[in-house]
């Protein structure tokens, strides 16, 4: 079902763990900032479309089940929560987990974390920073870390659009490697790290988390990212910003 001109696929946790015909599921968390993001750019929205997005927000979520009750039972299901979901699922299904990306300490502690907590097979690896495109040294070192420990479950955490989009390149190498699920996860380990601190759950009820990060580290690039994140509500009713007025009026 369409809300934003983005196809949520993934309504309940329950649907995050649904394959079909064994091929690698990508699970895209998608915020308000990926709404508009998505919104602005045609190949981003395309990647998320033909994968499987669920709501990471309870604003878009709450916007979303006053358009349609398609929605009225569907739940936010944040990279940084499901995580946990597919922590336990490995644990209870003896699967292999791989962390890739977000900030070196940040990465390192959330696979001790998980490791201590859960008991899985995890590995992780944060190639030091690079702008989209990437070199192919980055791919290759990626690919290689990944490859080697042939994980069944994993997470990647690039930032937004850059992990969907490395995700999209080397697909079919996930593919064929067997992996099962992969989940493009934002700051997920950050959080799992305890390196950013989760709002209090009153807080996220009534979505607003950005503006809890905003007040607990102030920045001019935070006050941005919530204004930019609140354009979302000019898709709701309006087509994407990079179709053309013809396409517009056909569509």
């Amino acid at each position: 079902m369409f809300f934003c001109n983005i196809d949520f696929k993934i309504y309940k946790k329950a649907d995050l763990f649904s394959r079909i015909d064994n091929e690698t599921k990508c699970i895209v968390p998608t915020n308000a900032q990926v709404i508009v993001l998505a919104n602005n750019n045609q190949r981003y929205m395309n990647f998320i479309n033909s994968h499987y997005a669920t709501f990471d927000g309870e604003i878009p979520l709450k916007a979303a089940r006053k358009q349609s009750s398609v929605f009225a039972n569907s739940e936010k299901l944040p990279g940084s929560d499901i995580v946990y979901d597919f922590c336990q699922y490995a644990k209870d299904n003896s699967l292999k987990m791989f962390f890739l990306g977000g900030y070196e300490d940040s990465n390192k502690d959330a696979v001790e974390i998980v490791k201590e907590k859960y008991g899985i097979e995890i590995e992780g690896y944060s190639p030091p920073y690079e702008k989209y495109p990437f070199s192919d040294n980055f791919i290759n070192i990626c690919l290689e870390k990944i490859c080697s420990f042939r994980p069944d479950i994993v997470f990647v955490g690039f930032g937004a659009p850059k992990q969907e989009y490395f995700i999209e390149e080397q697909f079919d190498k996930f593919n064929a490697l067997g992996v099962k699920y992969i989940i493009a996860s934002g700051g997920t380990f950050e959080f799992v790290s305890g390196k950013i601190k989760r709002a209090p759950a009153w807080i996220s009820k009534i979505g607003f988390e950005s503006f809890y990060r905003f007040f607990k580290e102030i920045s001019f690039l935070q006050l941005k990212r919530i204004l930019y994140s609140f354009r979302f509500f000019r898709y709701i009713k309006h087509k994407p910003d990079w179709l053309s007025a013809d396409e517009k009026k056909i569509n």
